[in-house]
């Protein structure tokens, strides 16, 4: 009852907040229950036990207190009782942290192999997004029901980056039950040797052969050595070791894994084995834009011994150097998940396209491939569009929202619960309330319309990351109001227009650096809207003018979209207008973007996908799709990203030199 009572102040209180036209809570504390979370907050991080009990009474009666009691029990979690387990599960049931408490103790549970435990309170669990939890799952069904789930926990295992014991158990489990083999176990260690984590290979390895597991170690330390080893006649797991040495080699000299498999290796291998190390050596070159990736790839055999992984790497290594043949087939052998994603849906499209020749109906296959992504919500869902003819407008606005769907918006326990959070600096237990409370597997899960009046809230009161993820969330109606915001719209099209920069990409770039947050700030030191970095701020600062600027002015808004901005036009400058490159370099920095524009003249979207960086080659599509959206809304007129895109290059250096000062 006094959940409900205080939550009822809160919800008056929001009501207020919103008539004057102020964010949900100012980010500090109001009250000594809010003094008493910021607390805990930092007892937490410390795990400082006492503390949080200290600190917990304090919490009793708050918006919060779910959270508070969670901070409270959590370090404690290995040494409490089930009776005050499911004690806590029962008082604070329908919220988060419920659900998150019963993850915790899923994960204890299946570490203790207390199967009948975890079997009990399994069906309880709603978030459903953990994979190590889900992996003791998949050994309980195996015990319990003798369900076959080999192929869901190879595709788990195969994913995770880290020695989990979760989903390394039910690998044993299901190898000593010969229902996964040395192959499958093999396929696991390659991956991990692939990404640089020794040590899930190594747990993949002791299962098929234990004798042998200590020598991944010394393969990851130094594989050049271990290949330099004349070992002839050698056995299978001996062979796997090799193939895991070469893929580390491959990792810091291609060529070199590539001269040893040709000219000592391959005639020891099996088909498999040969197959996937060519791939791996071909995704490194790739990775490096070596224009002899592609023909690393051409020596794969058969594609179906590759992973989405490789495949995806062989497609890229094919767009650069225009092999389309090679595009279709590679993606043509990728999993009918890898294929559901826009990215190759579009390729295979593109591929159909330039190889049919007067194929009618290869030529049809690829526009019904087109047709199936074209949409406004994506960078290669534009690009089909495009393909198709089309051009890129808003969009019709969704049937605006009822007074009642507000109203159920903003009478929901959860969402207010995580505005209060991060409206007093806990932005990030508030994040996850939101999503949460938002995610379509918990009660009440929300539809397109519940999704939108969930936006409008956050929205309105200014909390635009949440506004924007829960926006873009929604199957069939698109609002683009929500889903691409103009927070200081005077400030950022007056400044955008002082320097001749367009301010649609300022705001496709912002829309991803900081989702608008006002006070963002990232792992490595950027700060503000457009996440500039310190020295980045006074260098800039100089060159624009800024003669009196202080690094404790860059969360200011004005002066973080003046330096941001200012920047950002010298980066577009030195890069002779291409949104594609600039966007690169202030991900990635210039140098990066300098060097990864050598080679071929490409389409930018090729070049683009070519990116080495994960994070940058997301971050350069994400930010020109959004700056073609809000070009079409600032505007009002269709938009090309195509257009946008261009070609990419080596510089003309007899035309334009080089900003060496530009950092």
């Amino acid at each position: 009852m006094h959940l409900f009572k205080q939550l009822t102040q809160i919800l008056t209180l929001v009501g207020a907040l919103a008539v004057t036209g102020l964010t949900c809570f100012p980010a500090q504390a109001q009250n000594k229950g809010d003094e008493a979370l910021l607390e805990m907050a930092q007892a937490f991080r410390k795990n400082d036990k006492a503390r949080l009990s200290a600190l917990l009474p304090q919490a009793r009666g708050h918006v919060l207190e779910p959270l508070a009691a969670y901070w409270e029990l959590r370090p404690r979690l290995d040494t409490a009782s089930e009776s005050e387990i499911r004690n806590f599960l029962t008082t604070y049931a329908g919220t988060y942290y419920e659900d998150r408490l019963r993850t915790d103790w899923l994960l204890q549970l299946g570490r203790r192999r207390d199967w009948a435990t975890f079997t009990a309170v399994y069906p309880y669990y709603r978030m459903r997004d953990d994979r190590e939890v889900r992996c003791y799952a998949l050994v309980t069904e195996a015990i319990n029901s003798k369900a076959n789930v080999t192929e869901e926990a190879k595709r788990l295992w195969y994913s995770l980056r880290e020695a989990e014991d979760g989903c390394t158990y039910v690998a044993e489990h299901l190898h000593s039950g010969k229902q996964i083999n040395g192959v499958d176990l093999w396929r696991k260690a390659r991956i991990a040797m692939d990404a640089n984590r020794p040590a899930p290979a190594k747990a993949a390895v002791d299962i098929e052969a234990p004798r042998l597991s200590e020598q991944v170690a010394l393969i990851h330390a130094d594989p050049a050595k271990y290949l330099d080893k004349r070992i002839i006649a050698i056995t299978r797991n001996r062979k796997e070791l090799a193939v895991l040495a070469l893929i580390r080699l491959a990792a810091s000299d291609p060529d070199k894994a590539a001269q040893l498999l040709d000219h000592r290796w391959e005639i020891q291998l099996s088909a498999e084995e040969r197959n996937w190390t060519w791939a791996v050596i071909g995704k490194q070159a790739a990775q490096k834009l070596q224009d002899n990736a592609s023909s690393y790839f051409a020596n794969v055999r058969k594609d179906s011994d590759l992973n989405d992984d490789l495949l995806g790497w062989k497609v890229r290594a094919a767009l650069r150097m225009g092999q389309w043949k090679q595009v279709l087939s590679a993606t043509q052998a990728m999993s009918p998940e890898a294929r559901k994603d826009p990215t190759w849906t579009y390729w295979q499209a593109r591929a159909l396209l330039a190889t049919a020749g007067n194929d009618t109906a290869q030529k049809q296959e690829a526009q019904n491939l087109l047709r199936s992504i074209a949409s406004v919500r994506g960078f290669y869902e534009q690009l089909a569009l495009e393909e198709l003819g089309q051009s890129i407008t808003v969009p019709d606005r969704p049937v605006a929202l009822t007074a009642p769907e507000k109203s159920q918006a903003q009478a929901n326990p959860g969402l207010q619960r995580a505005l209060y959070a991060i409206g007093i600096g806990l932005r990030a237990e508030g994040n996850r309330e939101w999503n949460y409370s938002t995610n379509l597997h918990t009660p009440g899960g929300m539809n397109d319309r519940e999704l939108l009046a969930a936006a409008d809230l956050a929205c309105q009161r200014q909390v635009w990351d949440r506004c924007i993820n829960t926006s873009d969330r929604t199957k069939e109606a698109i609002d683009f109001d929500q889903r691409f915001p103009m927070p200081l719209r005077d400030i950022v099209v007056r400044r955008a227009g002082e320097i001749k920069l367009d301010p649609a990409y300022v705001y496709g770039l912002i829309r991803q650096e900081s989702r608008f947050i006002m006070d963002a700030r990232s792992h490595v030191g950027a700060s503000g809207l457009m996440q500039v970095m310190p020295a980045t701020a006074k260098w800039t600062a100089k060159k624009i003018g800024l003669t009196s600027f202080t690094p404790d002015q860059i969360t200011d808004k004005e002066v973080n979209v003046a330096i941001g901005t200012g920047y950002l036009k010298l980066v577009l400058d030195d890069f002779e207008g291409s949104m594609a490159l600039a966007a690169a370099a202030y991900n990635a920095g210039p140098s990066r973007s300098r060097n990864w524009r050598n080679g071929p003249v490409l389409e930018a979207a090729i070049w683009a996908e070519n990116v080495p960086f994960q994070e940058t080659r997301d971050y350069v599509k994400k930010v020109l799709s959004n700056t073609t959206n809000y070009a079409a809304i600032l505007t009002r007129q269709p938009q090309s990203l195509k257009s946008r895109l261009g070609q990419v290059g080596p510089r003309n250096k007899a035309l334009v030199e080089v900003n060496t000062d530009l950092p």
